[in-house]
Order: structure tokens, then sequence, then C-alpha cells
């Protein structure tokens, strides 16, 4: 599995693995920090005029994680993908703010156990209820640095 930055080319491969417009994944691109995760069979070495880069397939694609950093946390917008895919994805925040001194927090919907389980495998502690987000429940989990 390779994690790599996200490129407007993978829009569509993100829309199909969130569920998602292309438009509002682009702009994710745009906006955040954006990884994926994808098939270890590519190389990232070839020629990029011949490679997946020219727009990546939902097949090629593992998963995906978006973050942003304020003030002393880095807030996880959005993490999609294989349990082995969702874990790897996480640690790339959990690095960043290791090295920058600050907390991480994730917020899970009750229904994505491979979001729970990747967080509480990365050491995130469960912090009570969430927000809500078009009327479904979430739960939040810190790692503190």
């Amino acid at each position: 599995m390779n994690v790599r930055d996200a490129l407007e080319a993978d829009a569509d491969a993100l829309a199909s693995i969130a569920d998602s417009p292309t438009d509002v994944m682009r702009n994710l691109v745009h906006d955040r920090t954006v990884r994926v995760a994808e098939d270890g069979a590519h190389d990232p070495n070839m020629d990029v005029a011949e490679s997946q880069y020219k727009g990546s397939d939902p097949e090629d694609l593992l998963g995906f994680i978006s973050f942003d950093a304020k003030a002393d946390t880095v807030h996880v917008t959005q993490l999609d993908g294989t349990s082995e895919a969702c874990k790897r994805l996480l640690a790339e925040p959990v690095r960043f703010a290791e090295r920058e001194s600050m907390a991480v927090e994730v917020l899970v919907s009750p229904d994505t156990e491979t979001i729970e389980t990747a967080a509480q495998e990365l050491g995130f502690e469960r912090r009570g209820r969430g927000p809500r987000f078009d009327g479904s429940p979430t739960v939040r989990f810190r790692l503190e640095p």
C-alpha cells in the first residue's frame, strides 16, 4: 500500500469512495490536507504522463483521509476506506501532530467500525458524543500529545 498526497485528478475516485459529488471532493483536495492510500501494485516512480495520476480509478484507491490543523488540534474531517487503509491513513495526522505537539481529534459515526478500530489501535481515547451530522450522531475520539 502506498500513501501519497491526493491530487485533483483523484476527485472522481474520492467521490466514489465517499459517496459524495466530485466537485465537493475536488474542493476538499484544494482546501484541506488530503492523503490517499492506493494499491501497492503501482510504481510511484513511473512516468507521470503514463501513470494512474491522469485520473485515479476507484479500484486503485483503498481509502483517503482529510485533515486540517487549528490552534492546538489536528481535526480529521473525513476518513474512509478499508480497515488497513484507515489505520495507515489515520497515522498521517498523528505523525504531523506529534511533530507539532498537537492533539488529534476524529469524529466517528456509530456505523463505521473500521474507523473506530483504527483510532483505538493508534491510541485514541473515546471522549463522549460529538456533534450530529445530517441528524446522525457521532462519537469523539481524541489523542493527546
